[in-house]
């Protein structure tokens, strides 16, 4: 659910118009609905009231400081891939003890770093890693406690650029090679054994590959104890899947639950989950506004001021996201069928395809629905445009929570050397 619904003849936030918004901060800009945050992170919980869990918010979807504030008071901990990111949970008032590291390329100086702020879990991904771990705690003279990343080579569907699981993927330890990993760390100064993780992909809308994994891990589970390593965690990741559209139903977080409770039934583990875009995801709108309709041979083009830097996921995914007007549209509103596209000078930035909407006229302001879970977090200020604001409304106010950069601040870090000033 989401709380951007037409009224008055307007696409409202909450009780905000979008309009308003629009008319304060300029477009593109994004809007997130604090209700809608609070609302999904609360369904989870009670999902799994009652289990031993851990709900870790991916960062990675949406990492904006007044994103993770709202849900680090509604008791969320934190899935990291980053020093950065582990900073803003800090920040944003999410305790160490309710985070966990994951990701493939963690460096010394940002394992040293979650090491003194004393973080829940690392979640290792290679040997390297491992080893490299243990070196950094046993000079800090601390423990580091670690999961394991196990690869399951279980498909997940979807796309796939956000599958993560099957073999072949960069993601954890090969299969084959898992337990005698575990052996191995069991040896190795500054480490303790604690967890097994698993993550197979993204946008996950059938639970039965998710139940093939858990299944798997519970069975490595129960040899890896059986071998005397003492593990008290699970981690099952993230990826349950939200409707992008109409038709799309994914499973809910309750059935996500209960399949999670009978697989883990009798395992007397701790549960840590990491959604990110079932909490964000239908929280957020980017709003655009359309500069020109662009007729061609073969169909029209419908030019608008966001472009691919600010929204990555259709290039990146062929990703779909319902694009509406703020006006709300008549019944008898007449149709026209677009290739909807931005200004950006790359053949891949492009929104849709024959895409059916309401006429457009220039002027005429847009939200892409569905946008608050990898969105502004993938935006850059390639074609030096500048980075897009982001607002969070909550009732009837809106606060800007990233205001759009000036043109001095977007090179600001930049400088000519003085051999190129000089004159001969």
């Amino acid at each position: 659910m989401h709380h951007f619904t037409y009224s008055g003849g307007s696409l409202q936030c909450e009780g905000v118009s979008l309009d308003a918004i629009a008319d304060a901060v300029g477009t593109p800009c994004y809007v997130y609905s604090a209700a809608t945050l609070k609302r999904h992170a609360r369904v989870i919980a009670e999902a799994f009231e009652g289990q031993d869990c851990l709900i870790a918010y991916s960062v990675k979807a949406n990492g904006n400081l007044a994103v993770l504030s709202t849900l680090a008071q509604e008791g969320c901990g934190a899935d990291v891939v980053s020093g950065g990111e582990l900073q803003r949970a800090l920040k944003a008032g999410i305790p160490a003890s309710r985070i966990v590291f994951s990701g493939v390329g963690k460096t010394a100086v940002e394992m040293d770093l979650a090491l003194e702020k004393g973080i829940h879990q690392f979640n290792v991904e290679s040997a390297g890693e491992l080893r490299l771990l243990s070196k950094v705690a046993s000079v800090l003279g601390r423990k580091a406690p670690i999961a394991l990343r196990v690869n399951p080579d279980v498909a997940a569907g979807g796309h796939p650029n956000i599958s993560t699981g099957k073999k072949g993927d960069k993601f954890g330890i090969p299969w084959s090679e898992a337990e005698a990993l575990y052996a191995e760390a069991a040896t190795l100064p500054g480490i303790e054994v604690v967890a097994v993780d698993v993550h197979i992909g993204s946008q996950i809308g059938d639970l039965v590959p998710m139940r093939a994994a858990f299944e798997k891990i519970v069975g490595l589970t129960r040899r890896l104890r059986e071998a005397g390593h003492t593990i008290s965690r699970i981690d099952v990741g993230g990826g349950l899947g939200i409707p992008y559209k109409a038709g799309d139903a994914p499973a809910p977080p309750s059935a996500y639950a209960r399949m999670i409770a009978e697989v883990m039934e009798g395992m007397d583990v701790q549960v840590i989950l990491e959604p990110g875009r079932v909490i964000a995801g239908n929280s957020g709108v980017l709003l655009t506004t359309a500069l020109y309709e662009k007729p061609a041979p073969d169909r029209t083009f419908l030019i608008l001021d966001a472009g691919m830097n600010d929204l990555m996921r259709p290039a990146l995914y062929d990703a779909h996201h319902d694009i509406v007007p703020l006006k709300e549209p008549a019944a008898d509103t007449v149709t026209a069928t677009y290739d909807v596209v931005g200004p950006i000078c790359e053949s891949t930035d492009k929104f849709a395809v024959a895409r059916e909407l309401p006429k457009v006229a220039p002027g005429d302001r847009l939200a892409f629905m569905s946008a608050g879970a990898y969105g502004a977090v993938l935006s850059s200020a390639y074609n030096a445009r500048p980075l897009v604001p982001e607002v969070l409304v909550t009732g009837d106010r809106f606060d800007i929570v990233r205001r759009r950069p000036s043109f001095d601040e977007m090179i600001e870090l930049e400088q000519v050397p003085d051999w190129l000033t000089q004159t001969a």
